[in-house]
């Protein structure tokens, strides 16, 4: 891989964006490369982390190669970012962003389709595409948008203003921050907590829980007891509820000191 690179750790796949010369900015090789990334974290890995080499998580779109573009093109490789974000956003794994330095524009955007996002507190972000004359491409009008609000994302994007991490928090754009350099081990921690979960259940919560919340709520509550009756009878469901009745499995204790 050119612009990324791949591990395996236990059963969580790492993705690291590897271009720190360009702050990572995400080119469409580099969505091309993320694309197979994803199928190979799919065939081999429970859930998967994603975090940026460098000083930087990502600084959003190579605007090197966007400015070549026709319009036509430029849709073209707009909708390739949904595609490929999207396996993120709705697919098979639970995914885990570790972000530090800049998180801007793309950057965002692709932090935005992940399911968990922890920052450290050199973490910034923005959304500067208004300055540079263009709109965002990558999801942020969607994914983005439902995380922090449309009058904050409004803001960011007429005023070109960045915030940091704790106000990220504030926002919802983030759930964790932590001290400098401990994302990617906070997300590591986070993402094997999530694949040691019923592989029916995360796909629940991926794909299910989204959806209802574009439902109205009587559909919502409908579709919820049909995925909670069936996820009951699965065999992993049977054998975890019987760990627990049996005194083999912990109870929920009190809220983590992190």
């Amino acid at each position: 891989m050119q612009y990324l690179d791949y591990e395996l750790r236990g059963d969580v796949a790492l993705i690291g964006l590897n271009r720190p010369e360009k702050r990572n900015a995400i080119s469409d090789s580099f969505v091309e490369e993320l694309d197979g990334a994803i199928t190979r974290a799919n065939g081999e890995a429970k859930a998967g982390v994603i975090f940026g080499r460098g000083p930087h998580f990502c600084a959003g779109l190579d605007l090197a190669e966007h400015v070549q573009k026709t319009p036509f093109e430029g849709v073209h490789g707009s909708r390739r970012w949904h595609e490929v974000f999207g396996r993120i956003e709705r697919g098979k794994l639970p995914w885990v962003s570790a972000l530090h330095g800049a998180v801007v524009g793309g950057g965002l955007e692709l932090a935005s389709s992940t399911h968990v996002r922890v920052a450290d507190r050199t973490a910034f972000f923005a959304l500067p595409e208004g300055q540079r004359g263009i709109y965002v491409g990558g999801g942020a009008s969607v994914r983005t948008c439902r995380l922090m609000g449309l009058a904050r994302m409004t803001d960011l994007m007429l005023t070109g203003r960045s915030v940091d991490a704790d106000t990220a928090e504030r926002w919802n754009v983030v759930q964790y921050v932590v001290d400098e350099g401990q994302a990617l081990d906070r997300a590591l921690e986070l993402a094997a907590k999530a694949a040691s979960n019923a592989e029916f259940s995360n796909y629940a919560v991926i794909n299910a829980l989204p959806r209802i919340q574009d439902m109205g709520s009587d559909d919502g509550l409908f579709v919820e007891s049909f995925i909670a009756s069936f996820a009951a009878t699965t065999p992993d469901a049977e054998a975890r509820l019987q760990a627990f009745l049996q005194k083999k499995a912990g109870k929920v204790g009190r809220p983590e000191d992190k």
